[in-house]
């Protein structure tokens, strides 16, 4: 237990500087953008030269770039994410009235994608040749071709416009109706998931595969234990490496995808609002979306590490 310890502490001391790096880049990123914010902060106005020198003087925007970096993180720091533009409400608020519905949207996908890949993966490669291994790496070869927003259209078109069975846009919170939130998240989960459960699913196949062909699998399934059981019980957590590794790489798929989905789905989040913020000019937001979703990506990868820790004993052992 010591050495899981040691191991976690050590993966989250190594996040320290991780995330500085996230926070310099977005910081020089938009420094150097083409977006004024004291511009941004006057827009639909005519300011004054006066008065835009004036509010570059009170945001420190006049300072030293080392300067206002160093300003920027002790503002990070204390929660503070800045002030929108646009709504001249803090983007701390703003993210928090949006992060909810897009952690919902992620996680029911992420959870959509990881039953669909262990059941279809599994099943492949339990009838390795046969029927139904040819028909789930075919629907897996399309699903890993098929785009997001293609599949959100088509769901949209077939099953909400023409059918009626789900509503085509719009969000209902879970506290006032667990019906309605279903109904409004399905299409959308599915949507974002499909691409993801694809490419799990040949993963999954291939490490139960290279499973399934150990000596330890043949010698269990001698001895007269069933084989559901070894693969359930051996097989399954012993594969579980691989795609747990691709996992954490397409959680980044899935938070970014939520931008596009969102929109589509007309779902007030963490893409809607960035959507918003663009072509509204709102760079604080911008700026406030992107470290955030930045600092979630590297959060789940870090809970990826300790599934990891959890599933593979050698890497403990190591």
């Amino acid at each position: 237990m010591t050495a899981v310890v040691r191991i976690l502490l050590r993966r989250v001391a190594l996040l320290v500087p991780l995330l500085l790096g996230i926070v310099l880049f977005v910081f020089l990123v938009m420094r150097f953008s083409d977006v004024d914010p004291a511009s941004a902060f006057f827009q639909g106005a005519s300011p004054t030269p006066g008065q835009l020198h004036e509010f570059r003087e009170r945001n420190g925007l006049l300072d030293p770039l080392p300067v206002r970096y160093v300003h920027f993180v002790g503002d990070l720091l204390h929660g503070d994410l800045g002030t929108s533009a646009l709504t001249r409400a803090p983007v701390a608020d703003q993210i928090t009235t949006a992060l909810p519905l897009t952690l919902q949207l992620t996680f029911l996908g992420l959870g959509i994608a990881v039953v669909l890949a262990l059941a279809g993966g599994v099943t492949a490669a339990v009838h390795r040749d046969r029927l139904p291994d040819q028909l789930v790496r075919v629907v897996s070869l399309v699903g890993v071709a098929a785009p997001g927003f293609w599949l959100a259209l088509l769901m949209i078109q077939y099953l909400a416009v023409d059918r009626g069975w789900f509503p085509t846009g719009g969000y209902v919170n879970p506290a006032d109706s667990l019906t309605g939130w279903l109904r409004t998240m399905a299409l959308p989960a599915f949507a974002l998931s499909l691409p993801v459960a694809a490419q799990l699913t040949r993963i999954v196949r291939t490490s139960v595969v290279e499973e399934l062909d150990r000596d330890y699998v043949r010698t269990a399934i001698g001895s007269g234990l069933p084989p559901r059981v070894v693969v359930g019980r051996n097989v399954l957590r012993n594969a579980l490496v691989n795609p747990l590794t691709v996992l954490g790489l397409r959680v980044g798929y899935l938070l970014g995808g939520a931008v596009v989905i969102e929109t589509i789905f007309s779902l007030p989040g963490m893409g809607k609002l960035m959507i918003d913020a663009v072509q509204n000019g709102d760079p604080a937001v911008v700026q406030g979306v992107v470290l955030t979703t930045a600092t979630g990506f590297v959060v789940v990868n870090l809970v990826i590490d300790i599934l990891h820790l959890l599933v593979n004993p050698r890497l403990r052992a190591a």
